[in-house]
């Protein structure tokens, strides 16, 4: 795809799509944040929502971004995270899924993005989503080339209560061919026994529904995980530095293991 903001002066309000933090870092382990971000452009409108609407899930994954940041300092490893909210264009849905640019989310209807027409869908991934995703597909790249080993995980946050239905788990590590990474990973987060940690919870990896860990990961055989951790576990900045160093704790583990 053409990247036409991304050697260009941004217009304001824009940002580069990726913000990438440690490029060489010396861990085995690449962090991946696709959900980084609620940042709306102002010609946007805010795609016709309140503000509110802004600070909840749906625009956002609330404290990964956090996370993300502390863990690649603990681990020296380095992280990518984007720059723009999902509501614009989820880059962690294949391109023209029905969660690519949503019209409805969680309940809620996204009126800026009902009846867009192709060149706007079009402008939206060469600007985003492709930008985003050439930068972490380079990277592996590079590390391939030096014959360096790579784990993916990629850090998302979930809502406690879900349309109405309670989620009980604390954490999820989701997955699909990385069976032996995940379930390591998972072994080191139910370390700690007041902990209800699960595999593949509250989501499930799909080709259709998911990009990074069957795009990143899975089809280039490298190991891949997805982390989800319940957001009202990262309301505080203690929280946020406990499960990264949790996290810290358990990716380590596997790398030595595999």
């Amino acid at each position: 795809m053409a990247e036409p903001l991304a050697n260009a002066i941004l217009p304001e309000g824009w940002l580069p799509a990726v913000e990438a933090i440690n490029e060489t870092g010396r861990s085995d382990i690449v962090l991946i944040c696709e959900h980084a971000s609620n940042h709306i452009p102002a010609e946007y409108a805010r795609l016709g929502l309140d503000s509110s609407h802004l600070q909840r899930h749906i625009a956002w994954d609330i404290g990964a971004a956090e996370v993300t940041r502390v863990l690649s300092r603990l681990l020296d490893a380095p992280a990518f995270l984007s720059s723009y909210s999902r509501l614009l264009i989820d880059l962690n849905r294949p391109l023209g899924s029905s969660g690519s640019i949503p019209v409805l989310s969680e309940g809620t209807d996204i009126p800026g993005n009902v009846g867009l027409d192709p060149e706007e869908r079009s402008r939206r991934a060469e600007v985003m989503f492709a930008p985003f995703h050439d930068r972490v597909a380079a990277h592996l790249d590079g590390r391939a080339k030096q014959g360096r080993p790579t784990r993916i995980a990629t850090i998302h946050s979930f809502t406690p209560v879900f349309l109405g239905i309670a989620r009980p788990w604390h954490a999820g590590v989701l997955y699909d061919r990385a069976v032996d990474f995940g379930q390591a990973v998972l072994a080191g987060l139910r370390a700690d026994s007041a902990l209800n940690a699960a595999a593949n919870e509250p989501y499930v990896i799909s080709r259709d529904g998911d990009y990074a860990i069957p795009v990143h990961g899975d089809d280039r055989g490298i190991p891949a995980v997805l982390i989800e951790i319940r957001q009202d576990l990262l309301a505080s900045r203690s929280g946020i530095e406990q499960w990264a160093k949790r996290l810290a704790a358990a990716l380590p583990a596997q790398t030595q293991a595999l």
